[in-house]
């Protein structure tokens, strides 16, 4: 039998998830064929509505080497494991003659820990456990999803936490889960032959298809030790989160609360000296960090240098003190001794690194409202991680609707660590760029309308001429509007003048929670929806509710972001153009999402306005307007208002 060609099991997969066939699907399904098969890398652009997770599945599948699938969200894990894959295996079954199988693998603190379930959780003041359920009061709403969370460990099959409905808070999940280095190992547990964790990745080494997340991509690449099976491609969807989510998890803290609760796990365990030393330097720490100012720490300052260097030392005594005694008196005492070798391993590991001071990272000082003050250290750049960890032993293939900004790959390929394409050399990873579009007729469906005559938005101050234009657009769009802002400040402030101007409902990221947000905002055309950052790529709602996209202003860094702003002054060193290659980049690829946000169906139209005059007058504009869908363009506020009215007045006509 002839093996059957790629265009046939594409129609095949299409037809049994009830989408249409879309020349950029059939366009990405070819390139990702070739790329898998010349062991190369592809870089691919895939619009909203092109179907582009069959446009990597179905070749992947064909291919039948094994296959890492890695995305950023939830929502994009569960459409593959729950309707894509499913479907996608059942279609192609008869064709390939054989039926891949596929699972899905999380870091381990995302599973529910039978032996803390069970065994209690180590308590920090007293020697041992305690049972948490016994000690929540059955009243509280710690109580009740402790309650709730103890019934579902009986009936559920994954201890997968996205599996429990409706969610628990984080602290209700810390206390029947255990993060890697806390866990006391299968082999070591009373419950290693049930555990969840272990089973989740008893099914990954089994599967063809491993669906992960950017997370775990990162802590397999980073640590060294494997986490995910031997595989032969890797694609990465939702690829411009790459980036800031590898940053995210070699990014190390220290806060003075974290270093007492390692002193606190510790003291019991070890001999009186050191944990008398580490508490000393527990001390010490938290006195530097009352008088911390926020911002980047060029130099480590002597005081806070003095400071670590007695927590790295103190806390290696206690790492050897601990695993050299043993106390009858503490129950179970593995659990207790592992979670605080885990805990004062953590602040070891964080204030070796800023003491050693590599000039690959930054150091910095952040101020919270409830937690205090931290010390932060990442790394200036993960493009170099990426580049050997993550190109060298397999096929890549990256996707996602933004890759490509200001008209190129590059800038993206940059910042993960690739040579601008067609580069030649033996130690340089090989890529291709394809965009193959988007099924939207974006002139005919969206105008991008930039109100040029505001007053340029400064740091700070009340943005009145901003507030009367936002008012009036959402006025004549009848509601209908999605508003993305720069900073949760600036959201609560048009929420509020909003509620005092107009009669519609206006929804504020913040007072319910983000699912139950989107469901209202859909739900009712007249309502509007305001917020910020995880909005601007979160919200998929096609038709009538959805039909003007505000932005306040363009999405650049914080001047004092201590991070951003070392990238750029690195990129300046090295004789680029910092604010181009970091904070406009970074502008363009929000503002491509946000923007993505209008026609998520062939039937939408609406308006992208942009309260922000620099997108036409400044230099970049250009740059950044470009990297946005093809809408027509205009900065006449009157043209914008009227086709508001006309789309509103065609929805209501039309019954919504």
């Amino acid at each position: 039998m002839t093996k059957p060609s790629l265009p046939e099991l594409l129609h095949a997969a299409v037809t049994a998830v009830g989408g249409t066939e879309r020349p950029g699907q059939a366009a990405m399904a070819e390139a990702v064929a070739e790329a898998v098969d010349d062991q190369s890398h592809l870089l691919v652009q895939a619009g909203t509505g092109t179907g582009k997770s069959l446009g990597y599945l179905v070749p992947a599948l064909a291919h039948g080497e094994r296959v890492v699938v890695a995305t950023a969200t939830l929502a994009l894990q569960r459409q593959l494991v729950e309707r894509d894959l499913p479907r996608t295996v059942d279609a192609l079954h008869p064709l390939l003659r054989r039926r891949p199988q596929f699972a899905m693998l999380k870091g381990r603190s995302n599973y529910l820990c039978l032996h803390r379930l069970h065994e209690g959780v180590p308590q920090d003041e007293e020697e041992g456990l305690f049972d948490q359920f016994e000690a929540a009061a059955p009243s509280s709403k710690l109580g009740q999803d402790l309650l709730r969370m103890r019934d579902w460990a009986d009936e559920t099959e994954t201890g997968d936490r996205d599996d429990l409905t409706p969610g628990v808070s984080d602290r209700a999940w810390a206390q029947i889960s255990v993060s890697s280095r806390e866990c006391l190992g299968a082999s070591k547990c009373a419950y290693g032959a049930e555990c969840f964790a272990e089973q989740a990745r008893e099914r990954a080494k089994l599967a063809d298809v491993v669906v992960t997340n950017h997370a775990l991509l990162a802590i397999d690449a980073i640590e060294g030790a494997p986490v995910l099976p031997q595989h032969e491609v890797l694609i990465v969807d939702e690829a411009h989160e790459l980036v800031s989510r590898v940053t995210g998890v070699a990014t190390g803290e220290l806060t003075p609360g974290q270093v007492n609760r390692a002193v606190r796990r510790a003291a019991k365990l070890v001999n009186e000296k050191a944990a008398d030393a580490l508490q000393t330097a527990a001390e010490g720490f938290e006195r530097v960090m009352e008088l911390a100012l926020p911002g980047r720490l060029e130099e480590v300052p002597e005081d806070l240098g003095y400071a670590l260097l007695a927590l790295r030392d103190a806390a290696r005594t206690v790492i050897s003190a601990i695993g050299s005694t043993r106390d009858k008196s503490v129950q179970d005492e593995d659990a207790v001794r592992k979670q605080a070798l885990a805990s004062v391993e953590s602040v070891h590991a964080v204030a070796e690194r800023i003491t050693q001071g590599s000039e690959y990272d930054v150091v910095w000082y952040e101020r919270h409202d409830r937690f205090g003050a931290s010390v932060r250290v990442a790394p200036l750049s993960v493009s170099g991680l990426l580049r050997e960890k993550l190109f060298a032993e397999r096929s890549v293939v990256l996707t996602s609707a933004t890759l490509k900004l200001g008209g190129d790959f590059n800038g993206v390929g940059a910042s993960l660590g690739l040579a601008p394409e067609g580069t030649a050399g033996d130690d340089v990873p090989q890529w291709k760029g394809l965009d193959v579009g988007s099924p939207f007729d974006y002139p005919k469906q969206g105008i991008l309308y930039v109100a040029r005559h505001l007053a340029t938005p400064g740091r700070e101050g009340s943005r009145t001429d901003m507030l009367d234009e936002l008012s009036e657009l959402v006025e004549a769009a009848g509601g209908r509007t999605l508003g993305l802002f720069s900073s949760m400040r600036a959201a609560k402030a048009a929420a509020e003048e909003l509620r005092g101007r107009l009669e519609k409902p206006i929804l504020l990221q913040g007072e319910e929670t983000l699912g139950e947000l989107i469901k209202n905002f859909a739900a009712d055309p007249e309502t509007c929806l305001f917020g910020t950052l995880s909005l601007w790529q979160g919200v998929d709602v096609p038709g009538p509710s959805c039909q003007l996209v505000v932005m306040d202003r363009i999405p650049f860094p914080r001047p004092d972001d201590p991070l951003m702003s070392a990238r750029q002054k690195a990129v300046e060193e090295g004789g680029g153009n910092g604010f181009m290659a970091v904070a406009a980049t970074h502008a363009a690829l929000l503002m491509a999402q946000g923007a993505g946000r209008l026609v998520r169906a062939t039937g939408d139209k609406g308006v992208v306005a942009v309260l922000d005059p620099r997108l036409a007058n400044a230099r970049y504009g250009s740059y950044l307007r470009a990297s946005l869908p093809d809408f027509w363009y205009t900065t006449d506020r009157n043209q914008a208002r009227r086709s508001l009215a006309a789309i509103d007045a065609a929805a209501k006509a039309d019954g919504h």
